[in-house]
């Protein structure tokens, strides 16, 4: 009777816990840029947020979603990387905004202090991805631009994962692709502080709340036997997680001195 009584209070105890995991999964990945983004808005600054990050995350999740077509893995994997690919994108209208509102200032002050017959300097030309240039890749003056080349980067990826859905091999190699590029998620931030030779401007709340997240993301893929490819991977990002951390360390405790860049627009997009 009391053993019937202890699975009675079991039972509700675990399906709590597995949706607690699961919400976990879903919204606990879009948790470590809230930091990040309310430093955004209160600095008016993004120099030190690498938007290459967003870049990253929004090819990850969207071949993470045309794997799932090929082979059905858990649904909160799935929903996690639907929020995702909308944090991403919030991330970078913001960015946008602010690197653009900047660029603007710099340029009235320029037009006040300039000839009044300087119009590149009054209206500088926009650049959108049709042009093509690598130059300006990933640092486009609208936030359309972003939306444009991801929807462009959906469908053909799309097209493609159609035609090939009943290859075995190629779905496989697109999960792995899924989960490696989202690897390499800490990369792009891990170059600009190199590059910077500092991690002013980071949210260190942001990439610890990314290893606490990897580091569980991880235990959920290998303990939900999810596909070998989530595993492998998910250990890489956890190790990259605390280069950036160790980074951290090194740039507060021994600062160094910035590499200088010339004064171009393709300098403050660097990775």
């Amino acid at each position: 009777m009391e053993a019937g009584g202890l699975e009675w209070l079991l039972v509700p105890m675990q399906q709590l816990v597995s949706w607690g995991a699961a919400g976990a999964m879903v919204f606990g990945g879009v948790v470590p840029y809230i930091p990040q983004y309310r430093d955004i808005r209160r600095t008016q600054n993004a120099e030190g947020f690498s938007t290459y990050v967003c870049l990253v995350l929004l090819v990850a999740n969207i071949l993470r979603i045309l794997f799932w077509f090929g082979r059905h893995f858990e649904s909160p994997l799935l929903w996690q990387s639907i929020i995702m690919i909308i944090t991403m994108l919030l991330m970078l209208k913001l960015c946008t905004e602010v690197r653009v509102s900047n660029e603007l200032n710099i340029k009235r002050r320029s037009f006040a202090a300039a000839d009044s017959k300087d119009e590149e300097i009054k209206a500088p030309p926009k650049r959108s991805y049709l042009d093509f240039d690598l130059s300006y890749f990933w640092h486009w003056s609208k936030f359309t631009d972003y939306v444009q080349c991801v929807l462009t980067f959906t469908g053909v990826t799309g097209y493609i994962t159609y035609l090939w859905l009943d290859s075995s091999l190629f779905v496989e190699t697109l999960g792995f692709l899924a989960v490696f590029t989202e690897a390499m998620l800490g990369v792009p931030q891990l170059y600009r502080n190199y590059q910077n030779r500092s991690t002013e401007g980071m949210s260190v709340k942001m990439v610890l709340m990314w290893t606490s997240g990897d580091t569980f993301k991880t235990v959920y893929f290998i303990l939900n036997q999810a596909p070998f490819q989530f595993s492998i991977c998910g250990l890489l990002q956890v190790f990259v997680d605390i280069a950036i951390l160790l980074q951290v360390y090194l740039y507060s405790y021994y600062p160094q001195k910035p590499v200088s860049h010339t004064a171009h627009p393709a300098s403050t997009k660097a990775l």
